[in-house]
């Protein structure tokens, strides 16, 4: 079961991504790097990082523990940064959060600690399995805590549902290669692949993967585009012609529990052999 916590307090905005997350404190005392519902790729960026983020703690990999957090629209109102105040507003309510690593420094492949092949063998696997293309040396979203390595940042994970639609049959998705592995920061330092992918593969059963998707909240599988304001005011609709009003009403999107269907459906169809992801990262890694 994952958590649920209430923001108490917005400590300070973190601006190293391009969504703006947010340092905060929550009811259960915990510092919590909140990823916003409002930001720019809206609620798939949290299902990528929820989903994401739980395959990884799924597999044993160190991943922070993720929570749900909730945001009072008052943070919002409060903010004087209007830019910032658009954003908080923008995603009262539910949002996602990583727990906050103090300290920790960001991991550089030619500083610090040895790493371990099977470590690197394993991530480098689950990134190719989730699509991750945030993980380069460029962008590597990897931390050293206490001197040990910790998965962050898998909003941008599973970038083939941004395609979606709700004709889309996801499993055609499935067998993507994802050549963008060879630009894995952890490429160079992976050991056996193969046996990585034995063992990480036994471990994700569709069971695992339908705990894994059913933690998706509704909301954010069946969010709408927010309303056109303008000037901070909601724009007025225009009034209908009478071509339109002869129209049938517009026939009611799939239900979050299909759309929640479509994902799961996704990542079992992808764990089918043979794994041309697997395939890939072997030849990638070949080829250094």
């Amino acid at each position: 079961m994952i958590r649920t916590v209430h923001t108490t307090r917005y400590v300070t905005p973190l601006r190293e991504g391009g969504s703006t997350p947010a340092l905060v404190e929550a009811d259960d005392d915990g510092l919590y790097v909140m990823k916003l519902r409002g930001a720019g790729q809206g609620p798939k960026a949290l299902i990528a990082e929820l989903v994401a983020g739980e395959i990884g703690r799924a597999l044993g990999l160190p991943v922070p523990e993720i929570v749900f957090i909730e945001l009072d629209p008052e943070f919002g109102r409060a903010e004087p940064d209007p830019e910032l105040s658009d954003l908080l507003s923008a995603s009262a309510g539910l949002n996602l959060a990583l727990d906050f690593l103090p300290g920790s420094l960001a991991f550089h492949p030619l500083v610090g600690p040895a790493l371990d092949p099977a470590l690197a063998s394993a991530v480098v696997w689950f990134d190719a399995f989730v699509s991750n293309v945030d993980r380069t040396p460029k962008n590597p979203n990897l931390l050293l805590w206490h001197r040990r390595l910790w998965l962050i940042d898998h909003g941008a994970a599973l970038y083939v549902h941004h395609a979606w639609t709700d004709s889309t049959d996801p499993r055609a998705d499935a067998a993507d290669r994802f050549p963008l592995i060879q630009d894995h920061v952890l490429l160079p330092f992976a050991g056996d692949l193969a046996a990585a992918d034995a063992a990480l593969s036994a471990l994700l059963t569709p069971e695992r993967i339908a705990e894994i998707v059913a933690a998706i909240p509704d909301a954010w599988l069946v969010e709408q585009e927010p309303p056109v304001r303008l000037f901070g005011e909601r724009r007025a609709a225009a009034p209908a012609s009478a071509f339109e009003e002869a129209q049938p009403p517009p026939a009611p999107p799939p239900s979050a529990a299909a759309r929640r269907a479509a994902y799961a459906a996704y990542l079992t169809h992808r764990l089918a052999s043979p794994r041309g992801f697997v395939e890939e990262a072997l030849d990638a890694r070949a080829r250094r």
